[in-house]
């Protein structure tokens, strides 16, 4: 599982996890009698231990290079010791695996070793990132990707965390919400749940427009299963800036209202019959699909899936969250479409997410086979913005009619409390000439008596 070897090496200090920056890992013992003793099958056992070795102590140099050359403090070169001890039981997996995985292993020790001469190969990049990432290298291929191996926010979080932040209760509250049952983060004021909080107080400082939205902690979440805080916090900060997240938890999240339209659109012109569906019910596409694109998928699929799809955002960017919505759709049209809404609900939440972890490489191949224009994508953001921008200016009609209509009745109140007075002055002004004349004909009367 992806959660579960580097979950628990994070509850522990990186020195009870991994040997000290810089060793060399120890050859596993073995309870074999000599070579000139051994069985053959014995043999073969050993050779596969020591070449698997072999290979561990090349990729934490790989590392460990990647580490010392970028600047890292001693705690971020921690990271690619916890990486390296959280893929232990993935050694036991390689030990049984085919040549060609094997090499795979090695391919992915060559590319973290040199990235600079690797990242020039967009196109050979892209195609193994898809193939998948080994879990025992995500931490440090993440950052690779995504440029935050040498940013400069990891010098800055350090100040972060020692701030005050308004976001503080809130980002509080919401912890104990983020991956409950998870080992790094279920116990309460845990090593885990700590971490999160200062990343996410972290950026919240850093950027004070967003602040704190709830659903970004499970991105983060993802992030601390895989590498310290600092590290952490800086490949949040890029996700944030350069793959349009930042937009998508801005106040008004225009950024995904952007997204729902355009899949919405997507889904009309690839599955007609299912977006008629849909409307026949009053199935709305946020209903379905803003968690998938607010939180990565992390809480709606497996871990394993949601790191598979997210090794290929932080490549390819945005487009491949459209690809795997296309695809979830597609494995679950025909169920779907018997459904009605209270149906559709239960199963985005439970059945459909099943289907996809029970086979995740089906689904990225159906997510990578899905086609659409990006001339057709940029249209559908023009004709969104078009249609923002008129209700925008509606908008702003109406507050003007309505501010008009508020000084035209605050003008009919006024007058009609003048007319009131006028009314009553008049009324007065009667009474009081009638009093005048009726004072007058006494007065009269009693002079001719």
């Amino acid at each position: 599982m992806v959660a579960s070897g580097s979950g628990e090496c994070n509850n522990n200090t990186s020195s009870a996890c991994s040997p000290p920056a810089g060793s060399e890992p120890a050859a596993p013992t073995t309870p074999f009698a000599a070579p000139s003793q051994a069985s053959a099958e014995e043999l073969a056992l050993l050779a596969k231990l020591e070449e698997a070795n072999r290979l561990i102590e090349t990729d934490a140099k790989s590392l460990n290079s990647i580490s010392n050359n970028s600047g890292h403090s001693r705690k971020s070169s921690d990271t690619s010791q916890i990486s390296l001890t959280s893929g232990t039981s993935s050694l036991q997996e390689r030990e049984r695996c085919e040549d060609g995985e094997e090499d795979n292993w090695t391919v992915w020790g060559k590319i973290a070793n040199d990235w600079d001469a690797y990242k020039k190969k967009s196109n050979y990049i892209k195609d193994m990132v898809r193939k998948g990432i080994p879990h025992h290298f995500r931490g440090i291929i993440w950052q690779l990707l995504c440029d935050a191996h040498n940013s400069p926010e990891k010098d800055q979080f350090a100040e972060y965390i020692k701030a005050t932040s308004a976001c503080e209760k809130v980002i509080r509250r919401d912890i104990a919400r983020t991956y409950p049952e998870h080992d790094l983060f279920k116990e309460k004021d845990g090593v885990g749940q700590e971490s999160l909080f200062n990343v996410m107080k972290a950026y919240s400082l850093h950027d004070r427009e967003v602040g704190y939205c709830q659903g970004s902690g499970f991105i983060v979440g993802l992030l601390l299963m895989l590498m310290p805080e600092e590290e952490a916090f800086a490949v949040f900060v890029k996700l944030m800036k350069d793959y349009r997240m930042r937009d998508m938890f801005k106040p008004s999240m225009a950024e995904l209202g952007l997204c729902m339209y355009q899949l919405e659109n997507l889904v009309q012109e690839l599955m007609p019959d299912l977006h008629n569906h849909f409307n026949s019910q009053s199935f709305h596409t946020s209903m379905y699909a803003s968690s998938w694109f607010l939180t990565l998928f992390t809480t709606a699929l497996a871990l394993p899936t949601a790191c598979r799809i997210i090794d290929v955002f932080l490549s390819e960017g945005m487009d491949i969250i459209f690809k795997v919505a296309l695809a979830l759709l597609q494995m679950g049209k025909e169920d779907l479409l018997c459904l009605d809404m209270e149906g559709m609900l239960k199963y985005f939440q439970k059945e459909l997410p099943v289907r996809a972890d029970s086979d995740p490489e089906a689904v990225m191949n159906i997510a990578y086979n899905v086609k659409f224009n990006a001339k057709r994508m940029q249209k559908l953001k023009k004709e969104y913005t078009v249609m923002k921008t008129k209700e925008q200016e509606d908008m702003v009609e109406l507050r003007r009619l309505r501010q008009e209509n508020r000084l035209l009745k605050q003008r009919v109140e006024l007058l009609e409390a003048e007319s009131s007075e006028l009314a009553q002055r008049l009324v007065r002004g009667q009474v009081s000439r009638a009093e005048e004349e009726e004072t007058t004909f006494v007065v009269q009367r009693s002079c001719k008596r």
